[in-house]
């Protein structure tokens, strides 16, 4: 059962664990690049299975909504840069993926943990969004995300947390 989120009017704000990753587009992307702008970052398991790709289209899609606001969207996986770029390429993703294949990145954010698939247990990310605002710190979170609604509640989110 997915975690209840609380909501943003109640949610206590922290910092963002600052990260340097490298992204599909050749160049390491930091928190502290980010600093001023908003930031909707989205964790995902892997490239190319069909949740993870409808998570990145639904992205993909409400982009203008989002930089009409002033947010940047980027993706994180502990996939490679190669699958990455392929992954983007395949599906036409405007935003820039991020690769965390130590998961150091996706640790800091408590989204790195055991996991079972027909009792099997092993170690994966939990498809989890974080909305960071412009002074890096965190102002909303998602964990154990269901996708449907989910893209569009970032985006109310957004907007709530901005007209307040």
């Amino acid at each position: 059962m997915a975690k209840k989120t609380t909501p943003a009017t109640e949610f206590k704000p922290y910092p963002a664990p600052d990260f340097a990753l490298p992204s599909d587009e050749g160049k390491s992307l930091s928190l502290k690049d980010l600093a001023g702008k908003w930031v909707v970052l989205f964790l995902y398991p892997t490239d190319n299975t069909p949740t993870c790709t409808q998570e990145a289209l639904d992205f993909t899609a409400a982009a203008p909504d989002f930089a009409a606001l002033g947010a940047t969207v980027i993706g994180l996986s502990k996939d490679d840069l190669k699958s990455h770029a392929r992954f983007r390429a395949k599906h036409s993703l405007t935003m820039p993926l991020l690769s965390d294949e130590s998961t150091t990145t996706i640790a800091a954010f408590g989204s790195w943990g055991e996991k079972s698939l027909y009792g099997r247990a092993y170690m994966g990310t939990d498809r989890s969004t974080f909305l960071i605002d412009p002074q890096g710190q965190v102002r909303a979170e998602w964990r154990k995300v269901r996708l449907k609604g989910h893209v569009q509640a970032v985006l109310d989110t957004l907007r709530l947390i901005q007209n307040t």
